[in-house]
Formats: C-alpha cells, structure tokens, sequence
C-alpha cells in the first residue's frame, strides 16, 4: 500500500473512531465533533509507537483543506444574519459576548506572561478552553506565518485537547455557579421573559385597525405618514363586505379596515394615528383572494428590488412579509431579493401564478448545490487570506490566513447573496454536509499529528499544568460576565445562558440551557443573537494574540 492510500486509511479510521467517541454521553453531555480529535490522539499514540510512517504532505493538504471549507461554510452559513446580529436589538448581548472573548484573551496573555508559558502552547489551550475548532486552526495558521516548525504546530494541538473537556464542562458549571448564587427559579425566569420579550419569537405582527380619523379620509394610502414612515405593510384593505388588495394610490375612507403587517412599535404607532384596533375578520377565505408563500429561485430576479418588479401595478399583488434565512423582514420598494427568500403574497390566485412564473418558486432548487460559487468564494477567501499587510512595530506581516480569508469573504458573499447568475445559497443540509467534513479531516489530522507525544506530556510533562490553565480562561470570562449580565445588564437567566453557550460557539451548552425549560425560547435566540460576531472573533482572537506576544 502506497504511503498517501495508508495515510487517507488511517484517516479513514481516525473518523469513525472518533465519531463514535463523539456520540458516547455522560449526564447526557458528550464531545460531540471533538471527540474525533481524541480518535486522532489516540490512533496517532500507536502509529508513532509502531513507527508507522504517514505522507506528511498528504497530511498537511487534508488539514488545511479541512479549515477551508469549515471556516467557508460557516461564513455562508451566519452572513446574512451576521450584521443584522450587530444592530440595537441585540447590542448588549453582543456587547457580553464579546467581553467574554476579550477577557479570555487577557487571561491567556496574564498566564503566558507570569508562568512562561511557550507561545504554540498557551494558543492551543486558549482554543481548546473554548471549544472553538476554527481558533485552533487560525492560531496554527499564524504560526506558520511566523515561521513556526512543525513540532511547535504539534504542541498547541496537545494544548488545545488538554484544555478541550474542561471547556466543554465548564460552561456547564458556570451556568449552575450562577443559578446558585442568584437562586434562580427557572419557571419563574421562562415566565418573565415571555411577558417581556415574548414578542421577540416572531420578528413580525399583524393588526386588524379601522379608519376613524376624519382627517385620513379621501387620502391615498401612500400619504398616510404612520403607513409610510414606519416599516409597516398594508396587505388587505376591508370596504364593507368587500376585501381589496390595496394600491399605494388607493384611496381611504372613514371605517375602511386595514391589515397591517410590521413590528410591533411600528403597529402601535400606527394605531394611534388611523384608529382603533378591531375583531372584524380580514380573512381571504371565502372570497377571491388568496395568500401564498413563493420562493425566489429565478436568476433573473435576484438583486432586483421589489419596486423594479411592479407587482402592485401589473398584478394587483402585495408582498406582506419576506422571510430570508430563517428571519422575517417587513418588505420594502428598496428591498432587494436574493435567492431563497421567502415572499408571502396576497392577492388573486391567477395574479399570483403569474408572479410565480417571476420569481421562480422551485423548490427543488433549493436542495441543489451551485458549486461554480462555492469554489470561487473559496478560490477569493484564499487570495484574500495570502496578502500580506505590513504593520510597524510586528515582526512579519500580517495576514488573514487560510482561516480569516475564507471566512471573511463567505461573510460578505453570503450578505451580497448574488452576482448576475451566481448565488452563494446553500442548502442548510449541504452546508451542513461540507461543513462536518472539513473538520473532521482537520481534527483527524490534529490528533494525529498531536498523538505521538500526548500521554507523555499529559504524564510526565506539563499536561497538568496546561489543564490548570485552560481551567482559567474558561472560568474566569464566564463567571466574570455571567455575574455582570445579571447584576448591572439585568439580565433573564435563560437569556444569560443561551448567551454564554453562544459565547464559547457551544451547540452542547445550548442543548444543556434549552433543557432547563424546554419550552422556552430564551436560549436559542440569544445564542443565534451572538453567535456570527462571536465566531468571527474566535477566529481573529488567536491571530492578534500571536502577533502581540510573538513581537515581544
């Protein structure tokens, strides 16, 4: 057997052993992907012992390919929520999150500092106490940049798999440390928060309200100021027994119903200005009216705006909502379409298949894979990560790496969505596909590479003193921010936790927060809220902590 075919087969290998590590639990908590890193250290101890010898370059494509395509769907996966992630709505969770990861990396560069702690070594355990696989293979990246050898590479992947199943329990403990010390009563937290933040579940509302201002009557509907200057839809307009499909010129009058489609505050507003808030059923049932959902898929509408499209004019057609990965947005004249958005028309069913005709609606498109975009975001992120930036006071350039590069242009791809006929959607189970597959293979080869010296290090070495330490920065960030979220945030617990899981890029923690009360929503939306920042600067984090302790 040629050497790349038996290295390819111990890969082979390393996965299924480590997957299968990966699914064991204990108080329902496993290692989940990590536990292939664990299948690497261990088949990765034996080959070295029996002197089986691996095709390095072999070894070394597969690891940095693996990152590649990791990083890069991830970067598809959270664009476009990523800045959406960043506005007022969740700037204080963001703001937490962020914290957690900046006093992470203060707590490494105090520990690197006082107990002399070799620079590869400090990234692993530093990467490893928070979960992050993409931190591990950016903090190598810039290694290489600097002109680390391989044997330094090795010693931060044994960091990172020392410090890994503490950082994985920590959280666990933090989010119980907390409940303690504020003795939470979790119902009564999942209580409040639905009286609080329970609009927060669904990014829309609708309101029945009929016309009583005199002064609104005979007006057009596009010179109503509390229709035009808030994100609000007019979907249905009521006239008697009749329902219509409003027109910005059609014109009101006094006891006309209206459907109004748009945030909360928005409605509210509103209200106050056109009338009061009616029981009256808006309902297109039993009349020639209907309300469907259409998927754009047709390449010649994508980056159009919807005014470009004239629905309301040709066809008597009203876009009530716009669903874009997983988030309802109010629709605008100005908002463009991208490939797979959801658009929610109301309007006549011959009116509506001729707009499906527009804008595609194939569903099946939906579960195929472009990949002429996939490998040129790839083929960009890779040119964009290789340039070197030059900075006084550093001691080599610095670059985005095959980690940033990647991830940095997937961000800005995915929130563009499309150019001409090329669209950078994925479907979620071939992103998800892709994405499990590159880091597996870099995590196998991590493992494999770390495995030869690991038991000796974590016996005889300083494997214990390396745990200590990503013990610290695991702990440290999370109390510490924990405790400022509820004391001066004032924060809900389940916010809190879903935060905190999010901060550490932890889908185990989340699990563990979602079943404190599994029928609340708190932890999942604050884990989404912080997740697309946060793993941008797990990524970063490891790059800039290199630079700043190798140039002293």
């Amino acid at each position: 057997m040629s050497d790349i075919a038996l290295s390819i087969s111990i890969l082979a290998l390393v996965a299924v052993l480590g997957l299968w590590i990966g699914n064991w639990r204990i108080c329902g908590v496993g290692l989940g992907i990590g536990g292939v890193l664990f299948g690497g250290i261990f088949v990765g101890h034996f080959t070295d012992s029996w002197g089986v010898a691996l095709d390095s370059h072999t070894l070394h494509f597969i690891q940095e390919f693996g990152l590649i395509l990791f990083v890069y769907t991830i970067g598809i996966q959270v664009g476009p929520g990523f800045f959406a992630s960043l506005r007022s709505s969740g700037l204080k969770l963001n703001a937490f999150a962020a914290l957690v990861v900046l006093l992470g990396c203060i707590v490494a560069i105090g520990l690197y500092k006082i107990f002399d702690v070799p620079l590869p070594v400090i990234l692993g355990i530093f990467s490893g106490a928070v979960t992050n696989t993409p931190s591990l293979g950016a903090g190598q990246q810039i290694l290489t940049e600097l002109g680390a050898q391989e044997g330094m590479l090795d010693l931060t992947g044994m960091g990172y798999a020392v410090a890994y199943p503490f950082g994985i329990c920590g959280i666990l403990l933090t989010m119980w440390i907390l409940r303690l010390a504020f003795r939470v009563n979790v119902d009564k937290e999942a209580e409040e928060f639905e009286l609080q933040n329970g609009h927060k579940k669904q990014n829309l509302h609708t309101l029945n309200v009929a016309i009583r201002n005199p002064n609104l009557n005979g007006l057009q509907l596009k010179d109503v100021p509390a229709l035009t200057e808030g994100d609000i839809v007019c979907s249905r307009l009521k006239r008697g027994e009749k329902l219509h499909v409003p027109r910005p010129d059609t014109r009101i009058e006094t006891n006309d119903l209206l459907h109004l489609v748009g945030a909360k505050n928005a409605l509210e507003k509103a209200r106050l200005v056109i009338g009061d808030v009616v029981d009256a059923s808006l309902s297109t049932r039993g009349t020639d009216l209907r309300v469907q959902r259409l998927v754009v898929t047709n390449e010649i509408v994508l980056g159009k705006k919807i005014s470009h499209l004239d629905l309301k004019e040709k066809y008597d057609v009203v876009v009530s909502r716009l669903n874009r990965s997983g988030v309802e947005l109010v629709p605008t004249s100005q908002t463009t379409l991208q490939f797979g958005d959801i658009l929610n028309l109301v309007g006549r069913q011959e009116a509506i298949e001729s707009v499906s005709g527009i804008v595609g609606n194939a569903h099946q498109k939906l579960q195929q894979v472009q990949m002429l975009p996939v490998f040129v975001g790839i083929g960009l992120g890779v040119l964009l990560g290789s340039i070197p930036f030059y900075l006084p006071g550093f001691p080599a350039a610095i670059k985005l790496g095959l980690a940033g590069g990647p991830l940095l242009v997937a961000l800005i791809l995915a929130r563009i969505g499309s150019i001409g006929k090329l669209y950078w959607f994925m479907p979620p189970s071939a992103n998800l596909a892709l994405r499990e597959m590159g880091i597996v293979l870099f995590l196998a080869v991590v493992g494999l590479k770390s495995g030869g010296g690991f038991v000796d290090t974590l016996v005889n070495g300083d494997g214990l003193s390396w745990m200590g330490y990503g013990i610290v920065i695991t702990l440290v960030p999370l109390l510490t921010v924990g405790f400022l979220a509820r004391i001066v945030g004032q924060l809900n617990y389940l916010t809190i936790c879903g935060m905190l899981a999010g901060s550490m890029t932890d889908p185990p923690a989340l699990a563990f927060a979602n079943g404190l009360h599994p029928t609340s929503g708190a932890p999942a939306l604050s884990y989404a809220t912080v997740y697309p920042l946060v793993m941008c600067l797990r990524i970063l984090s490891p790059q800039i902590l290199a630079l700043l302790l190798w140039a002293v």
